[in-house]
Order: structure tokens, then sequence, then C-alpha cells
């Protein structure tokens, strides 16, 4: 399956909904309500899809993994987070394996 769309491009409309003042954002609601509000629903949201990936199908994962992306962007640019900033972490683990890397981190 071939398809175009990417993180960059969700953060973007992520952005531009989060500039809407005229109350019609569902986006700026969200952000309004301040970074517990945002990371409530970005838990909600990792909750359902666990419970898609168990037990639901294709399809309702595939919708609670859509779901739990677009609030982790929300719950970044509530932070004044870039996508930029996960992308360059992910790039920095790539030098090593994930069990060295996961070592790594227990050691902190």
């Amino acid at each position: 399956m071939s398809v175009s769309f990417t993180l960059a491009d969700l953060e973007a409309i992520v952005a531009a909904r989060a500039d809407v003042a005229d109350g019609s954002s569902y986006t700026r609601s969200l952000i309004d309500k301040g970074t517990p509000k945002c990371a409530q629903k970005l838990g909600e949201e990792a909750v359902e899809t666990v419970i898609a990936a168990v037990s639901g199908s294709d399809e309702a994962l595939i919708a609670e993994s859509a779901d739990l992306l677009y609030h982790l962007l929300v719950l970044l640019k509530a932070r004044a987070i870039p996508l930029g900033a996960v992308h360059a972490e992910l790039a920095r683990r790539t030098g090593q394996s994930g069990l060295a890397e996961k070592a790594a981190r227990q050691g902190k």
C-alpha cells in the first residue's frame, strides 16, 4: 500500500488547528485544557490501541493507531516539542541495538 501522508503532514495539520480561535477546533480545545488533559487523552488512546491489538480487528487497530498518533502529536504541540526532536532521538538510537539502548537507559 502506497501512502504519501506522513507524520510531518499530521504535525502541520495539528499546528494549523491549534491556531484556530473560533471554537471549532477539537485540537485547540485539547491544548487549551493543558498538558495534563492532552496526556490523559493520549493514555486513553494507548489503552484503546492495546485492546484493539489484542481483541479487535485489523481495522480497529488501524483506527486506534491513528487516534494514538494524533493525540501524541497534540501532546507534543502542547509541550512545544517539534516532531523533529523525536526523529532526532530515534536517529540517535539507531546506532546501537535495542538491547544496548535499553540497558543504557536503565543505568540512568
